[in-house]
């Protein structure tokens, strides 16, 4: 059974560095935010299927089970977001993260006050639309915005909250082309999140690995070669 997180869960914290988690920690608090930690990889996981969080903070570099095992294994069960918060900060290595699954990187020595609008941008994004109950279609896919789902001929898809937003986007955008640039913008809200052009392709790559899309023979999302991103005209 896939882990469902709850809105009011707390935030999971997983670093093996006790100063790290007592900072991190110490600024969701404040934020309200109910707070859990974990020291290792294992560990992290039996947190993840026990309390069912809202949204990890994970480390890469863990004692034992590392961090982006902890992520494959995590992506096997549940769309819970992740926030990769390490010290490997190469673009090779950002682009692997998102690629195996995290929803937003991180580079250690880090500004708390960035680490808080990453969080907060995340949070908000996942979270029930209270008061939207709009249904797009597009082809044989209905997207509810309201309750961030997606049916393809019947079936539901499970996307992350970010291959989500980016559906959304491109498919009420209407035919526009959208740029790298609003792509993140849809992603990453009014933060400055700094998201590489190859980070948004690796997400628009997962969308359409979970869709079926060809990119050669598109049926979803074009690529529009200078321009971006566009959804395919519905026939």
């Amino acid at each position: 059974m896939a882990i469902e997180a709850k809105p009011d869960a707390p935030v999971l914290v997983v670093d093996d560095d006790p100063k790290i988690l007592g900072l991190v920690r110490t600024y969701l608090q404040r934020e309200g935010l109910g707070v859990v930690t974990a020291g290792d990889g294992s560990v992290a996981l039996d947190e993840i299927r026990r309390s069912r969080p809202q949204l990890v903070v994970l480390d890469l570099m863990l004692p034992g089970l590392d961090g982006m095992s902890v992520l494959r294994q995590l992506r096997q069960e549940s769309d819970v977001p992740v926030l990769v918060l390490s010290a490997r900060g190469s673009t090779p290595e950002r682009v692997y993260g998102i690629t195996e699954g995290a929803d937003d990187y991180l580079v250690k020595p880090f500004s708390p006050a960035e680490l808080i609008a990453r969080v907060k941008a995340i949070l908000r994004r996942t979270r029930p639309n209270d008061g939207g109950d709009a249904i797009l279609h597009h082809a044989d896919l209905t997207i509810d915005l309201g309750r961030r789902q997606v049916w393809m001929g019947g079936r539901e898809v499970s996307l992350t909250s970010t291959e989500f937003r980016l559906l959304a986007a491109l498919v009420g955008a209407r035919g526009r082309v959208l740029s790298r640039q609003q792509l993140q913008d849809a992603m990453y809200e009014d933060t400055n999140a700094g998201a590489l052009d190859r980070t948004i392709d690796v997400h628009i790559g997962r969308l359409r690995a979970k869709l079926g899309d060809d990119p050669a023979r598109p049926h979803y999302v074009a690529t529009v070669r200078g321009g971006g991103y566009r959804a395919v005209d519905a026939r």
